[in-house]
């Protein structure tokens, strides 16, 4: 499967080898065709920024209000790529910016707070079910909603980030289900990705919830060894084959079997490792999702896996 941000370069990718889109990011559609903050957007008018309020204004003509301009550009950015690929799934993840990166949003400064440690701050399904975002998620779902009813596009499945407990994932499923985006219903799949220590520990529990797990190797290796990825002074430690991330690995794949339910895994390390590609194939994850760029080299390590495992 691949990884894709932009709509625009959907098609083009849609003619690689691939059995569909694995990680279908809304951020880069938010960035590039949005690029204002969601409560900026419903909110603008309360906020004494004539600036910003003549902005949006401009942004938005053609459009019903702000809501419908959100609305139509998630929708069309995110059908783009689903009608490229169809009928094979694409599997939209829920918006994952941190609070630094919402900051950058026109209008982002009036709502997002300053963390020390965004990673592990407010980001993923802590968002969606807050007060403090709960109208912005609910724009994702009407989106979401508009591309699987109105415009027939049944291939695209939903995935929820940085989801940390049980709970945040029922009241994130009860956000959906509030918005019309009912799990099972007309075929709905909800993933959850699998890249914190406690989606592992507890994965038996996700899986109740939860129609599949894509495991997110770059966050579950950074917490596992409790490492910041963007800190030169201690990246040389990240390693996706550490075996306490391995095991980590291992165990989520496992806990999918046990349940029946789909896994996957969106990462770079089976392209440029072909040791971890083998431990994958060893393991029987049913799909790896690649970076277009890295395509390639990922099918020639899992096909010399698949041989030696032979």
């Amino acid at each position: 499967m691949l990884n894709v941000a932009s709509p625009n370069l959907a098609f083009r990718f849609s003619h690689l080898p691939n059995a569909g889109v694995g990680l279908a990011r809304e951020e880069f559609i938010i960035n590039n065709y949005i690029q204002v903050h969601p409560m900026a957007l419903l909110k603008h008018r309360e906020l004494n920024d004539a600036g910003l309020s003549k902005t949006i204004a401009t942004m938005i003509l053609g459009f019903e209000n702000e809501e419908d301009f959100f609305i139509q550009r998630l929708s069309y950015g995110i059908a783009k790529i689903a009608a490229s690929f169809y009928p094979n799934k694409v599997i939209v993840r829920f918006s994952d910016f941190k609070s630094n990166e919402y900051f950058n949003l026109l209008g982002g400064k009036y709502f997002e707070p300053h963390e020390e440690n965004p990673m592990i701050g407010l980001r993923g399904a802590s968002r969606y079910y807050s007060d403090f975002y709960r109208k912005g998620f609910a724009l994702e779902c009407r989106a979401m909603k508009k591309v699987r009813e109105e415009m027939g596009l049944k291939n695209v499945k939903l995935m929820i980030p940085f989801c940390r407990t049980i709970e945040e994932g029922e009241k994130v499923l009860k956000e959906m289900k509030t918005n019309g985006l009912v799990q099972v219903e007309d075929g709905l799949e909800v993933y959850v990705m699998i890249e914190i220590p406690s989606n592992v520990l507890l994965a038996d529990e996700f899986a109740k919830l939860f129609d599949g797990f894509s495991i997110g190797s770059n966050d579950l290796t950074q917490l596992t060894l409790g490492i910041d990825r963007d800190s030169s002074l201690v990246s040389y430690l990240f390693n996706e084959e550490n075996p306490a991330v391995k095991g980590l690995i291992r165990e989520a794949i496992r806990a999918a079997k046990r349940n029946h339910i789909k896994v996957g895994l969106c990462g770079q390390a089976p392209s440029d490792i072909p040791a971890f590609a083998e431990f994958l194939v060893q393991e029987e994850i049913d799909s790896i999702s690649f970076n277009p760029d890295a395509l390639i080299k990922g099918i020639e390590n899992m096909n010399r896996a698949e041989n030696k495992k032979k």
